[in-house]
């Protein structure tokens, strides 16, 4: 599958903000189960864009603004191929050991409630016991936007038992934790298999480490393994670790925030003109 991105970013300000600085977590890595074709980041503003990588190896870009400005525009823009891996993830280079991703955060830290949620997935293999629980959070907790903010931890989310993606993914990951199963938080891109292309926000999901397996993609959110239609962006211990973006202004009074979001499949005889060359 072919996968097309648009994603803008609008900031407004009060007043003019002296200078901006972000961290940009928005340009995916090549593996077995995705190729990017081509990625463009862009600002409407002067600014310098380093690239970068942290620790867990995904691609950064620092953000500095050159002069003061009272708005700031970021646009991401390209296309990804992708196939069908059954949720597993191959041949993504791996800075760091599994174990790593069994850290508790503050995001994740799991509250009685969910210790005992976890324990109740039964017994049976790994791999069994993390499809058991991806199934019993898409079942007990409901889809809901507003329900939480990005502040809200897995334990507050699961307590209210409604949230968004990333309260299911971080309920996942307290979850396998405790269970003893190394698991971290994904963030990227779904194409909507119901048509629905302009959307509201990026996805975000879970991978846990399977011995014999490696590292497998869980979807609490819609109950199913990453497929084809997923673009994966950049990974972290939570939502904070692998953030789209995170930055500060300073002066610049009162934000303001808008996002657009197109993630769409190019067309098959889209794809057969470029690839013949035409237009």
């Amino acid at each position: 599958m072919r996968i097309r991105i648009d994603h803008t970013t609008r900031y407004g300000y009060a007043r003019a903000a002296r200078f901006i600085v972000q961290v940009l977590r928005l340009t995916p890595r090549s593996c077995d189960g995705q190729q990017v074709r081509e990625w463009r980041i862009e600002t409407d503003v002067d600014a310098r864009l380093r690239r970068t990588e942290d620790a867990f190896g995904n691609i950064v870009h620092n953000l500095y603004t050159e002069r003061p400005t009272d708005s700031l525009t970021l646009r991401v823009t390209g296309e990804v191929s992708t196939i069908d891996t059954g949720g597993v993830l191959r041949g993504q280079f791996e800075k760091l050991p599994a174990p790593v991703f069994l850290r508790e955060t503050p995001l994740t830290r799991p509250d009685a409630a969910l210790i005992d949620y976890a324990r109740a997935t039964g017994g049976g293999r790994t791999l069994e016991r993390l499809h058991g629980l991806m199934a019993a959070i898409h079942r007990d907790v409901a889809f809901e936007v507003g329900a939480t903010s990005a502040a809200n931890s897995a334990a507050e989310a699961f307590g209210l038992r409604r949230g968004v993606c990333q309260d299911h993914a971080q309920i996942f990951i307290a979850c396998a934790r405790r269970l003893g199963v190394p698991a971290r938080y994904v963030s990227g891109h779904l194409c909507r298999s119901d048509g629905q292309h302009q959307q509201e926000a990026a996805h975000a999901w879970a991978e846990a480490y399977v011995e014999d397996l490696g590292w497998i993609g869980f979807d609490p959110a819609n109950g199913v393994c990453p497929t084809d239609h997923y673009v994966r962006v950049a990974i972290g211990l939570d939502a904070l670790g692998a953030a789209p973006i995170r930055g500060t202004s300073y002066g610049g009074g009162a934000e303001r925030l808008s996002v657009a979001l197109h993630v769409r499949p190019v067309q098959q005889k889209q794809q057969q003109h470029q690839a013949k060359g035409w237009s």
